[in-house]
């Protein structure tokens, strides 16, 4: 049995100071070492680490991640995922979690419901809140790997029982943590000093469990009869409404959507990011920073759905 240790080793430190050199330490958004286009294994939610050229080296977070060695595997399962919610194939722990959201603030400015998150923003907390490891899947590659258990909570015992074929094997399996130098952040943030020399600083992505710093998620979008400064969407199908830029009735990536997970069409995380990677122009381009459908210069994205 695996003792969990959270400090990290000499060697791992030894090794970035021999890599890394004179980098900075982790302050600032440093740009993405990733190809950022065609395809997210090039992109920062490729948890491998693996690209096919540049990027960072996967080795260093192996003590930290399983190395699955495949990209999708981290979000997505051909059988055996998670049933506790709406989302295609998901693969990832889903711990039941009550968010403090907008209703709270008390504010009498506030006009639309706001309802828990739906599944299209639960996706992206599963990581982004940093109550469960990258790593926590419930279907690793290959037979034998499956826990039905491993779908509401994260058991480490069952992710140590996989072996990373390059090694070391992970003996600590690590989230964002919204807790200072914690987690991800141990490495990732401006407090890492010389541990997170190169690193890029992952604060401003580590949402955790407060929503109310956030765009609103789980809210619900204003009639286009309101009155309010809310632009109509124009195309709908079961499930879902966008703002079809292109009028050929179809949710493209780069349109901005809503969506109804049953209390009325909502905005959620995925309304405004493709985790996938949205090209910024034609095809091969790179993508939109942060994962975003569209680029937001000159507040384009913003004023899709808004009228200021």
């Amino acid at each position: 049995m695996r003792v969990k240790d959270t400090r990290l080793p000499g060697w791992f430190v030894a090794c970035l100071l021999v890599v890394l050199g004179t980098a900075a330490w982790a302050d600032a958004d440093l740009p993405t070492k990733f190809g950022n286009q065609r395809s997210v294994a090039n992109t920062r939610h490729n948890m491998t680490q693996r690209q096919a050229s540049g990027g960072p080296s996967g080795a260093i977070m192996d003590p930290y991640r399983n190395d699955y060695a495949e990209v999708c595997v981290y979000c997505h399962a051909p059988h055996g995922a998670n049933a506790n919610v709406a989302l295609p194939l998901w693969n990832r722990t889903m711990k039941a979690t009550t968010y403090t959201t907008y209703a709270q603030l008390g504010t009498s400015s506030w006009t639309q419901p706001v309802s828990q998150p739906g599944p299209n923003s639960l996706a992206c907390l599963s990581c982004h809140d940093g109550q469960v490891a990258v790593d926590s899947i419930i279907n690793m590659p290959g037979s034998g790997g499956y826990s039905g258990a491993q779908s509401g909570a994260q058991s480490n015992s069952f992710l140590n029982a996989w072996t990373n074929t390059r090694g070391p094997d992970a003996s600590v399996h690590i989230g964002m943590s919204p807790v200072a130098n914690q987690g991800c952040l141990a490495c990732h943030s401006s407090g890492a000093g010389f541990v997170g020399a190169g690193a890029t600083d992952f604060s401003i992505f580590v949402v955790g469990t407060d929503l109310r710093n956030d765009h609103p998620v789980g809210v619900k979008y204003p009639a286009a009869d309101s009155g309010l400064d809310f632009k109509p969407t124009n195309a709908a199908r079961p499930g879902m409404k966008w703002f079809d830029t292109d009028n050929d009735l179809r949710p493209d990536a780069r349109e901005v959507r809503l969506y109804d997970s049953g209390d009325g069409f909502m905005v959620e995380c995925a309304s405004c990011h493709d985790p996938h990677g949205v090209p910024s122009g034609g095809a091969g381009s790179a993508f939109n920073p942060t994962f975003l459908r569209m680029g937001n210069s000159a507040s384009a994205l913003c004023l899709t759905c808004h009228t200021k």
